[in-house]
């Protein structure tokens, strides 16, 4: 008698800057109605949730996984060196930020830990500089794998890793979900952040232009790949926040967002949206009137 093949299902966590905290709501609700994933990938800020998740998959894992959210600031990640800018526009950097503040956040998270030595499986998207190939990492260092993935071009410096000279994951396939379809998932549940629909003005400044273009590029990645896997796979993407008016810059917020979107989520759950499939409406292009400011 033929063994029944078990379905293997895959979390997949999308890029968004700040707005990753998104995704931490998004993982506490699914936790908590019992979705279970076999492994994970994840691409930029998402890739840092994602390992999180796998190295401790677990409702206390999630908890300090929002811990860590809470209190990270713009400094954390985004440090403002105005020299180092200077130096950055005339060549003698290659990069606007430094990353030592990121890689120790990280290694304060991670250590030494291997991508292989999760709880389960976690795979991390980068994109290779030279010749723009996705690159799958699931083996070796977490921290250096994940400054790889977070790379954003012009914002932080590429890393050389494996061989190769990696940036950002999003610039090859920042929802990556072919590539969660290509490691075998049956299922595929998607956690995307979205993206600033009701921000009262444009950004100005470079790095909110740079994050929220990145943004909107996601979504329509996502959308995209969804078109695409949706016949070979079982795919059901989590409605994201809409409206939003958070940049991804801004990390002020970070807290509200996480109990907004597990709200969400919990809302969409008991409604039936693991049996349903679709692509949110918040994700496709659109924004909002001015109104009362919901953040």
């Amino acid at each position: 008698m033929a063994l029944e093949k078990t379905r293997s299902t895959a979390f997949v966590f999308a890029g968004g800057g700040s707005l990753g905290a998104v995704e931490v709501g998004m993982l506490r609700a699914l936790h908590e109605s019992g979705a279970r994933a076999d492994f994970v990938v994840g691409a930029s800020v998402g890739a840092i949730n994602a390992a999180h998740f796998a190295a401790d998959p677990t409702l206390d894992g999630i908890h300090r996984l929002e811990s860590i959210w809470r209190k990270v600031t713009r400094a954390n990640i985004f440090p403002a060196h105005p020299a180092r800018g200077l130096l950055a526009l005339l060549g003698a950097r290659d990069s606007l930020v430094s990353p030592a503040p990121l890689r120790r956040l990280l290694e304060r998270e991670f250590a030494d830990q291997k991508l292989e030595s999760t709880a389960i499986p976690c795979h991390v998207v980068a994109t290779d500089l030279v010749g723009g190939q996705e690159v799958l990492l699931s083996t070796g260092s977490i921290v250096d794998a994940l400054l790889a993935s977070s790379a954003i071009p012009g914002v932080f410096p590429p890393v050389r890793l494996q061989g190769r000279v990696l940036i950002d994951g999003g610039i090859a396939n920042n929802t990556p979900i072919i590539a969660a379809v290509a490691l075998k998932a049956d299922r595929v549940i998607v956690l995307p952040t979205g993206f600033s629909c009701r921000i009262e003005k444009a950004p100005r400044d470079a790095m909110s232009v740079a994050l929220q273009a990145l943004n909107l590029l996601i979504a329509r990645q996502l959308i995209q790949d969804v078109e695409q896997a949706g016949s070979d796979v079982e795919l059901r993407v989590v409605p994201p926040l809409c409206p939003l008016a958070r940049t991804a810059y801004d990390f002020s917020g970070t807290a509200a967002l996480i109990e907004r979107s597990a709200t969400s989520t919990s809302e969409w759950l008991k409604a039936g949206g693991l049996e349903h499939s679709g692509i949110p409406g918040a994700l496709t292009p659109h924004d909002h009137s001015a109104g009362p400011d919901d953040r």
